[in-house]
């Protein structure tokens, strides 16, 4: 985030690219021989889907730029857009597919329509995404979650003067966030149809103002095709007694991250925002007690510099130059402990953490602050981090964009 929000968004499209051989790294193939390219190719081949959505969707107005206080004069309500998708799953009978059955995991591409292209443009967003079966209903009919994770970009962020009534969103590149819940419909043995609920929050990550953000509820409705030549019939849920024992051990991630923030400063009991941008930079060293192939815990150790931990102004004046005054280096970093969870997918890793800073000086790091972190697999032991970190359960802190490795990991291929 050091060099801008903006050339973050390239670096990880980059980083986007690699989802399509994530596969081969994340089941613990280190190097892939004769051998082993042999059972890939003519024994088990990965599952591959494509797809199109359509997500008509209601946003929830909460500022009046939503309510009408804009350059149309008139409520910003409807949303739609169009989705294009590609997905993969574990082979037939890998130990990837009868523990995380119908589990799709890949990378989309959106575009957006909000009725208001003047004031917020037409955004586009690329994000990964994975779904996964929570209990199938008949032998026809399952019900799904899924989550969406990216960023989007083309938007009409506020100015002064240019654009002065949109008051929600400060950025050209902002992140976007979905979640929700769907039934599939098998149509074909490679035909599915999709309909359900979501909810999208778009917004910068607090480093940019405004940051009011998006937020909407929506419908969607989808087809997704099998790529496969040789169609199969669903295949029967696998009893969790025939999977073999999970080697329960603990293993040690070490990640190291950055980003920069806005700040609000308070001057006589109101915030003041500053004009400028803060660093931050941390790390935390974390012991994770692994306890079965979807769960681990444990406790982590947790270090930040926050550049504007602290800052402070003096006879603030509206509409006039200020300055915001650093403290000591002292009083912008702080060392904390927390307790953390974490939910295992394939590829992907979903975690939260609540702590509190135990070694720090000044108010800004009281109380206790909360992470919410995706853990992206590049290798069998290294990942992608991307977090947020939360004050109190409802300031906005800072990102967390990084990189993490895993020591001492046990935990067993999931391709064989």
């Amino acid at each position: 985030m050091f060099g801008g929000i903006k050339s973050v968004f390239f670096r990880v499209l980059y980083l986007y690219g690699i989802l399509l051989i994530l596969p081969l790294y994340t089941l613990g193939i280190d190097t892939l021989s004769t051998d082993t390219l042999y059972k890939l190719n003519s024994v088990r081949r990965f599952v591959h889907q494509a797809g199109i959505e359509l997500r008509p969707g209601r946003i929830l107005p909460n500022i009046p730029f939503y309510t009408g206080l804009n350059h149309q004069q008139k409520p910003i309500r409807n949303a739609f857009s169009t989705h294009l998708k590609y997905a993969f799953r574990f082979p037939d009978g890998s130990l990837g597919d009868k523990i995380y059955p119908n589990t799709y995991q890949g990378i989309g591409l959106s575009f957006y329509n909000f009725g208001n292209e003047l004031e917020l443009g037409n955004p586009k967003s690329i994000y990964l995404f994975q779904r996964s079966e929570i209990t199938a209903l008949s032998d026809h009919v399952a019900l799904d979650y899924a989550w969406n994770f990216g960023l989007s970009t083309g938007w009409k962020p506020h100015h002064f003067i240019e654009n002065p009534y949109n008051v929600a969103i400060g950025s050209k590149t902002n992140a976007y966030l979905n979640a929700g819940l769907y039934l599939r419909w098998r149509l074909t043995t490679q035909t599915h149809l999709t309909t359900g609920l979501d909810f999208t929050h778009f917004s910068n990550g607090n480093t940019n103002f405004p940051n009011a953000g998006l937020n909407m509820l929506g419908l969607k409705f989808g087809v997704s095709y099998d790529l496969r030549r040789r169609q199969t019939i669903r295949k029967p849920v696998v009893s969790s007694d025939s999977l073999p024992p999970y080697p329960r051990h603990i293993n040690y991630d070490v990640v190291i991250f950055g980003s920069s923030r806005r700040k609000g400063v308070d001057f006589m009991d109101q915030p003041v925002a500053s004009p400028h941008k803060y660093p931050v930079i941390g790390m935390y060293f974390a012991p994770m007690y692994n306890w079965s192939y979807r769960f681990r815990a444990g406790m982590s150790v947790d270090a930040v510099y926050d550049g504007s931990a602290n800052v402070y102004t003096e006879d603030y004046i509206i509409g006039t130059a200020q300055k915001f005054f650093k403290p000591p280096i002292n009083q912008q970093i702080a060392l904390g402990m927390s307790i953390r969870a974490e939910y295992i997918m394939p590829i992907f890793t979903i975690g939260v953490g609540l702590g509190s800073n135990l070694l720090h000086k000044g108010t800004d790091f009281r109380g206790t602050y909360q992470t919410f972190v995706l853990k992206v697999a590049t290798t069998r032991n290294s990942f992608l981090h991307i977090g947020y970190n939360l004050k109190d359960f409802y300031r906005p802190n800072h990102l967390m964009l990084g990189l993490g490795y895993r020591f001492k990991n046990k935990a067993p291929s999931l391709l064989y």
